[in-house]
């Protein structure tokens, strides 16, 4: 009989995606090929307590991760460097080892590379993108000035800082001057649409501002793109390959938070694109640089807009992108030919080819 792969789920965290991050897990806790694979859910809360969470094994999907009530019942969790395992609490009970993890987590603390950081501390083996790529993946500001010198096009744009403030930050005269008007107003570290905001005057901009610093130090001010917004899927390593492109149809003005996880009917999906032969090779080709310029490995989604002069635009990209019943990454790979079971399969497996191809790498003389 063939040794079962211990597969450990990451999920919550305490970014503001943290519902949506429930949402993937789940999604993937039931697709996950459970004859090939033991699936252990780790919770992360919103507070940053790790936890071992049983939910998803009893049909509960939880809308936050939080430990019981009874502070006698909570499966407190402690990583054991090294060793790829967890235990519990007092360290008296010791999980299975971790074969490989799954950090199924958007936003801060889960897409950014600090979770990344941690489990190659601990020389776990995990799904997706490692510490640099996460982290200029989930920082917008540099990921775009990688894709300008990589002579990537992306949206122009301008930084706000929090704590520089004055005369250092653009007015919003200077602002509308370089970028013109609508403007987006976006924190640099976070996803989901989570705190973005489109904007047609000072007032507007204000508010926007206000709003999008809650969420970070650091904000973008984009210029506004006309164009389709197609999203493609990329997967793989050092050979990666790109999905048939999707498009959003927005009918509330841009693709937010509500219209991606709550309002069904704020937006469309056409899967796939209605796009000529040339569009979509063109699509792909800059999905896979993007993904390759940005150091990124196992997935990621790739956004950009398709102009009316037939120009692709880098939006953005994802590295650790949704699962939800409605994501577009595995949605994408589904019509390109990958069902859900097996993408997740070649996930976990681009996963442990890219831990073995580092583990033969020297630390020291």
């Amino acid at each position: 009989m063939n040794h079962k792969i211990n597969v450990g789920i990451l999920f919550g965290g305490k970014s503001a995606e943290h519902e949506v991050s429930i949402r993937s897990a789940k999604n993937i806790f039931d697709a996950i090929n459970k004859e090939k694979y033991n699936v252990t859910m780790i919770g992360i809360s919103k507070e940053g307590h790790w936890i071992l969470d049983h939910n998803f094994e009893q049909g509960i999907v939880p809308s936050v991760v939080e430990p019981p009530k009874n502070s006698d019942d909570v499966l407190s969790l402690v990583l054991a460097p090294g060793k790829k395992q967890f235990v519990v609490g007092n360290g008296e009970t010791p999980l299975e080892k971790l074969d490989v993890v799954f950090p199924v987590l958007h936003g801060p603390f889960g897409e950014d590379g600090t979770v990344q950081g941690l489990l190659k501390m601990a020389n776990i083996p995990f799904v997706g993108a490692g510490v640099l790529g996460s982290a200029v993946g989930m920082d917008k500001d540099v990921m775009k000035r990688l894709l300008r010198d990589a002579h990537l096009p992306s949206a122009r744009h301008m930084l706000l800082h929090k704590y520089t403030g004055g005369e250092a930050n653009p007015s919003f005269q200077r602002i509308v001057e370089e970028l013109g008007l609508p403007l987006f107003v976006k924190p640099a570290n976070l996803g989901s649409s989570v705190g973005i905001s489109k904007v047609n005057n000072e007032e507007e901009f204000d508010r926007a501002v206000c709003e999008a610093f809650k969420y970070d130090h650091k904000l973008i001010v984009e210029e506004n793109i006309v164009g389709r917004e197609i999203e493609c899927s990329v997967l793989g390593n050092e050979k990666p390959i790109a999905s048939i492109p999707g498009e959003i149809i927005n009918l509330q003005g841009f693709y937010s938070y509500d219209a991606k996880y709550i309002d069904e009917h704020a937006s469309l999906l056409e899967i796939p694109a209605k796009l000529t032969p040339e569009e979509i090779v063109k699509i792909q080709d800059i999905a896979v640089k993007t993904f390759q310029v940005l150091c990124c490995a196992g997935l990621a989604r790739v956004d950009v807009f398709l102009t009316p002069e037939g120009e692709v635009i880098v939006n953005e990209i994802n590295t650790l992108p949704g699962f939800t019943n409605i994501s577009m990454y595995p949605k994408l790979w589904e019509v390109s030919g990958i069902p859900y079971s097996e993408l997740i399969d070649r996930l976990i497996r681009l996963a442990l080819e890219s831990f073995e191809r580092d583990a033969v790498l020297k630390t020291s003389k």
